[in-house]
C-alpha cells in the first residue's frame, strides 16, 4: 500500500515539476525555476526507484540474493519428503514441478 501511495505522490510531483520547468522556461526564461523543478522531479523519481527496489524480495545492493540465504535444514527436509513420496509411488517429475511452483508462489508478495 505504501508503494502505491508513493507512486501517486511521485506522479503528482513529476507533473508539477514538468509544469514548473515549462513555466520557468517560458516566463522570463528563469533558469533557477527550471533547474529547481527538474531537480525536485529527479529526486522524486530516484526515491521511487529506491523504495521499489527495497520492496522487492531477494534484491540486495550487490544485485544478488545475499540477504535471503537458503535454509539448509528445511531444504533437506523437503528433499527427504520428495524422496519418500517418490518411493511410495508418486511421479517424481510432477512432484518436483509442484515443489517449484510452491517456491515461486512463496516468493510472490
Amino acid at each position: 500500500m505504501l508503494l502505491k501511495a508513493l507512486r501517486r505522490i511521485v506522479l503528482v510531483v513529476c507533473i508539477a515539476g514538468i509544469v514548473g520547468m515549462i513555466v520557468g522556461s517560458v516566463a522570463d526564461n528563469n533558469n533557477g525555476v527550471v533547474v529547481t523543478s527538474g531537480l525536485i522531479t529527479a529526486v522524486a523519481v530516484l526515491v521511487l526507484m529506491a523504495v521499489t527496489m527495497a520492496e522487492r524480495p531477494g534484491i540486495s545492493a550487490g544485485g544478488g540474493s545475499a540477504g535471503r540465504g537458503v535454509d539448509e535444514a528445511l531444504a533437506e527436509r523437503v528433499e527427504a519428503r520428495v524422496q519418500a513420496l517418490t518411493e511410495a509411488g508418486a511421479d517424481e517429475g510432477a512432484l518436483r514441478d509442484l515443489v517449484r511452483d510452491a517456491v515461486r508462489l512463496g516468493r510472490k508478495r
